[in-house]
């Protein structure tokens, strides 16, 4: 704690300006006194000797005058065993002991500690007296969840250290000494199982950075198959509201193959962040068979925080993600949604008085996008082991408009773009990702050039329902009217997913790869029709054949049942695979 004080000059809605006496660093914490509470601030600009104070409470009561102490300590996160499975405000104070503590009306000022202090450990050594450490290396491991949680070298431990002692297996607290560390110049550090770390400031105690070429399976076909995202890869879920953003994650989050997810509801204060809250414990983990929160942290707002704390649920969230990544973990952190994080720099920036960009976002929008999406990635450990940090952000642009400036920023960083369609959600498709719009960097979980194939039928198929709607069914030729029921039939089967089946809601690697050459058989085939409602008839039994061929287990009775079925309905109509189709198909095979 530093001795530098100020005082209160000026307040401009949950902005104030504090004249101090000694030294203050940008994104230093101080607090407000305001009767006999304590409102954390953050420093976020300094002239002179006045500095702009973010507050992360309701300002009321606040006036000219008003004393503010600095601590001279960053924005923090407290890292340690204890984070999986809670629920925390976004400056990480556990909302369930808060709520115990203030009732569900939370009163100001009241911050609790964001782990349990009391609770006890098994602690199991993994280094002894006279090895060398260096910050974010391993000296020990205790159980936390599903996991082995490696208790790490705080991040801030700079240069080379001797482990002097390291404390024997047993049962111990979170700010127990757990090791006593020398540095280069003898000198003796103590360590315990957490330490805090500035949520602004990138973890960078890794190795080597990777290029995320690895895909993160989801098990919806769609991103697979068409839209792929890579371990340690960014993506962004730009889309109007109620078009399913929220679903998407929540699927996501259930099924992707990865070890931690972290939800930052950085701007979700309502509906979406209660059922998050209420069905997350309730889920079961297919991986585990256990409650999916035993390997989910969740960061959300609450009401009575204004929306500068919407930045620091980002910062912090990101700051956890990294944490675990040091551990050789593979950790999903997904924002909702990140237009409220701009809208709250928005906000801030004009109570600063800074010349606005483009629709008074401030001009460094993009710059701090960009920021936070590049604290992504794959990462080689020292020891060897690889982790990641994927990011997912969804954005809310106003009337589903694309052009604006947060989903411009998003776009020009993430490596795969899986923009909603308010057509296709009112449709009832889901996931509501336009096939056509979308696109991803990033490797698919099936061969390129089948997909791009399938997506040439696709918008081929397209194009001719824009220009049925135009000359009618009957202006169509048969040939182009096939083109068309092919496309219909790749969105039905494949591209859709029934996410309340316990089976098709999630789709194995291995599966989609067969299911797909099934699809494309059908794609690539050149029929015998009499006319278009004979088109028309088959195509709407095989969409419906293979719809419940979805639905049933992989492998089962049901689905070689089904399949049989599929085969004898494609050998009626003299199905002949054209000679690209034919090529691709056998060279998939390899």
């Amino acid at each position: 704690m530093t001795e530098t004080k100020g005082k209160v000059v000026a307040v401009n809605g949950n902005m104030i300006s504090v004249q101090f006496d000694g030294v203050v660093s940008l994104n230093e914490v101080g607090y407000v006194k305001v009767e006999d509470k304590n409102l954390k601030s953050e420093v976020i600009r300094i002239r002179g000797n006045t500095a702009q104070m973010q507050v992360y409470e309701m300002t009321k009561g606040i006036k000219s005058g008003s004393k503010v102490e600095f601590t001279g300590n960053l924005l923090t996160a407290e890292l340690g065993p204890g984070l999986l499975g809670q629920v925390y405000d976004g400056l990480q104070n556990p909302l369930p002991i808060l709520a115990e503590k203030a009732g569900y009306f939370l009163e100001r000022g009241i911050y609790v500690e964001p782990l349990p202090y009391e609770k006890k450990w098994e602690f199991t050594p993994t280094v002894k007296a006279g090895d060398t450490v260096y910050r974010g290396d391993p000296i020990g491991t205790v159980p936390e969840g599903p996991f082995k949680h490696k208790i790490l070298v705080p991040f801030d431990f700079f240069g080379t250290y001797k482990v002097k002692s390291v404390t024997k297996q047993g049962s111990y607290t979170v700010k127990d000494t757990m090791a006593v560390l020398v540095d280069e110049k003898g000198n003796e550090k103590k360590m315990s199982m957490s330490f805090s770390w500035p949520v602004k400031r990138a973890v960078d105690c890794y190795e080597e950075r990777l290029e995320p070429t690895e895909t993160m399976v989801t098990k919806t076909r769609s991103i697979d198959t068409f839209f792929p995202v890579a371990r340690g890869g960014t993506y962004c879920i730009p889309g109007p509201f109620g078009a399913g953003k929220t679903v998407i994650q929540h699927t996501t989050s259930r099924n992707a193959d990865v070890d931690i997810v972290i939800i930052a509801a950085c701007g979700e204060r309502a509906g979406e962040v209660v059922e998050t809250i209420k069905e997350f414990p309730e889920l079961t983990d297919p991986r585990t068979g256990r409650s999916l929160m035993e390997r989910t942290i969740i960061i959300c707002n609450t009401s009575s925080m204004p929306v500068a704390s919407r930045e620091a649920s980002v910062y912090t969230s990101v700051t956890l993600a990294e944490y675990y990544r040091q551990m050789g973990l593979n950790v999903l952190l997904l924002a909702d949604s990140t237009s409220r994080w701009a809208q709250a720099l928005r906000e801030m920036s004009g109570r600063l008085e800074e010349i606005p960009g483009e629709e008074a976002f401030p001009a460094y929008l993009e710059s701090y996008i960009a920021a936070f999406y590049e604290r992504a990635g794959q990462v080689r450990l020292r020891d060897g082991s690889k982790g990641s940090v994927t990011i997912g952000g969804t954005v809310s642009p106003a009337g589903g408009n694309f052009e604006e400036p947060v989903t411009q920023a998003t776009l020009k960083v993430v490596g795969a773009f899986h923009g909603l369609s308010r057509e296709r959600s009112d449709a009832r498709k889901y996931p509501a990702i336009d096939p056509l719009d979308s696109w991803s960097k990033y490797n698919s979980v099936i061969k390129k050039d089948l997909v791009d194939y399938s997506r040439r039928v696709l918008r081929r198929g397209v194009e001719v329902g824009q220009m049925m709607k135009v000359v009618g069914e009957e202006g169509t030729s048969l040939e182009d009217f096939v083109t068309y029921l092919k496309s219909e039939f790749l969105d039905s089967v494949y591209l859709q997913q029934d996410s309340f089946d316990a089976v098709d809601m999630a789709c194995s690697v291995e599966r989609q790869n067969y299911d797909f050459r099934k699809v494309l058989l059908i794609l690539g085939s050149d029929f015998v029709f009499e006319s278009k409602d004979d088109a028309r008839k088959f195509f709407n039994q095989l969409r419906q054949n293979f719809i419940d061929w979805n639905v049933a287990e992989w492998q089962g009775t049901a689905f070689k049942g089904k399949e049989k079925d599929i085969d004898s309905l494609y050998a009626t109509k003299s199905g002949k695979l054209t000679a690209e189709a034919k090529a691709l198909l056998k060279d998939g095979e390899k």
